[in-house]
């Protein structure tokens, strides 16, 4: 039922909102992964940037493709939290460790072991439109664990005028995607960060978008 339910919604939903009232431009699609275990990570502006990021794939893929996403937030109340699971299909993160024995990627790893693909957002939430905020390290750190798997860069400019955060009226503006070449474990977290970094900046160059907050 949850299955039928995520293909009705990005179906019959999503994909006509994201290609017809907002409209997309994809740049090299064929660096984005249809099998897993991949980790795709983008920047984050906008509640839309997941969305936007599902409608990319085959809707024969989707039921392997999971957001990672804050648990506090997502499952703060069990009509959100039945949505969130069940359609959009998020695997929820702890940010606050509640025990010290606590792994807080454990569910991520074990997603990747099952051979998912995972959208993980590097800034963890949404900054101010258009603008890239610091990256958080876990990308890196699941490398460490996987290091034969692959971390795709994506860019994303747009979608932070269409519903920046704090906003709750979409405007209708073009999107452009550009996915960059898949980045591997560099033998540290510092040096996979390093080549994270220096692919989203060369991403955002091409579509002369401003980087750093």
């Amino acid at each position: 039922m949850a299955t039928l339910l995520r293909i009705f919604f990005f179906v019959c939903i999503v994909r006509p909102l994201i290609m017809i009232i907002i409209g997309l431009n994809v740049f090299d699609k064929r660096r984005l992964p249809l099998t897993g275990p991949a980790i795709i990570a983008p920047n984050h502006n906008s509640h839309l940037d997941t969305l936007t990021l599902l409608s990319l794939w085959p809707i024969s893929k989707i039921n392997r493709v999971h957001p990672v996403a804050a648990a506090d937030y997502f499952l703060s109340n069990p009509v959100m939290a039945w949505f969130s699971l069940n359609v959009i299909g998020i695997i929820p993160i702890e940010r606050q460790k509640k025990d010290p024995s606590d792994d807080p990627l454990a569910t991520s790893s074990e997603a990747l072991e099952r051979g998912d693909i995972l959208i993980i957002f590097p800034e963890g939430s949404r900054g101010l439109p258009e603008i890239m905020n610091s990256f958080k390290s876990g990308i890196s750190r699941l490398a460490e664990r996987h290091p034969a798997v692959p971390i795709v860069p994506v860019f994303m400019h747009g979608l932070g005028k269409s519903l920046p955060k704090g906003d709750f009226v979409l405007v209708p503006f073009f999107c452009d995607v550009f996915i960059g070449e898949p980045i591997y474990w560099q033998g540290s977290v510092e040096a996979t960060m390093a080549a994270y970094k220096n692919s989203m900046e060369s991403l955002a160059i091409k579509c002369d978008a401003p980087v750093w907050e």
